[in-house]
C-alpha cells in the first residue's frame, strides 16, 4: 500500500475480497497482495470527487461528503476497517444502507463519539494503530508510510515476531530502486517495480 500511494494513486475499493492470500508451494510463505484497480485513480488535489466509488461499509467517513477531496487516507481508513473486521468477524458500523452512512456521517456528533475497543483485541498497540487508520478526520488520520513506523509493527516484541528472512524481504521491499505507472486503459493500471 505505501508503494502503491507513492505512486501517486488512490485504490478507492480497499476491502477483506480485494486482497488476496498466495502460498507458493514449498515456501512456507503467505503473500497478500492487492486487486480490483477498477476503481484506483490519480489523486487529484484541485477537484472534488465526481462520483461515488467504493464498497459499503468499507468507505471512509469524506467520501459521502458531496465535495470531498480524496485522497490515499481513505485507503488507510479501509485497509483499518478490513484490519477490524478480520479480528472481530464484524464491520466497524452496523449500518447497511447508503443512506444509514450518509446520515450518520453527516450527524454534527458523529466525529465526537470514540470507538470502543473490541474484546476480541487484546493488543494495546493493535488497538492504537487501528484508531489511527480510523481517524474520522482525514488530515489526523496516519498515512501508510506513518503506520509502518507504529510501534506495533517496530516495538522490540513485534520485531521478535518476525524472522530474519522476513526481515531481509522487508528491507529489500523498502529499498526499491523505481517504480513506472503504466496506464494500459482506464481501467487497468500496471505498476513496475525493480526492487534491488
Amino acid at each position: 500500500m505505501r508503494v502503491f500511494h507513492m505512486t501517486g494513486l488512490v485504490h478507492r475499493d480497499i476491502k477483506c475480497d480485494n486482497i488476496l492470500l498466495h502460498c507458493p508451494p514449498g515456501s512456507g510463505c503467505v503473500h497478500a497482495k492487492i486487486s480490483d484497480f477498477g476503481f484506483a485513480k490519480k489523486v487529484d488535489q484541485q477537484h472534488e470527487q465526481t462520483y461515488f466509488a467504493g464498497t459499503l461499509p468499507y468507505m471512509s467517513p469524506e467520501q459521502f461528503l458531496e465535495k470531498a477531496l480524496i485522497t490515499q487516507k481513505v485507503d488507510i481508513y479501509s485497509l483499518g476497517i478490513t484490519f477490524y473486521r478480520l479480528i472481530t468477524h464484524q464491520y466497524l458500523l452496523p449500518y447497511k444502507t447508503y443512506e444509514d452512512y450518509y446520515l450518520y456521517f453527516k450527524s454534527p456528533s458523529f466525529d465526537k463519539n470514540p470507538l470502543e475497543k473490541p474484546s476480541e483485541i487484546k493488543d494495546d498497540n493493535l488497538w492504537d494503530l487501528l484508531l489511527k487508520m480510523l481517524e474520522f478526520d482525514p488530515n489526523k488520520r496516519i498515512s501508510a508510510a506513518q503506520a509502518l513506523q507504529h510501534p506495533y509493527f517496530t516495538s522490540p516484541e513485534a520485531i521478535a515476531d518476525i524472522s530474519s528472512e522476513q526481515q531481509k524481504i522487508t528491507e529489500k521491499c523498502h529499498d526499491f530502486a523505481d517504480f513506472e505507472i503504466y496506464w494500459k486503459s482506464n481501467l487497468d493500471i500496471l505498476i513496475i517495480l525493480s526492487i534491488k
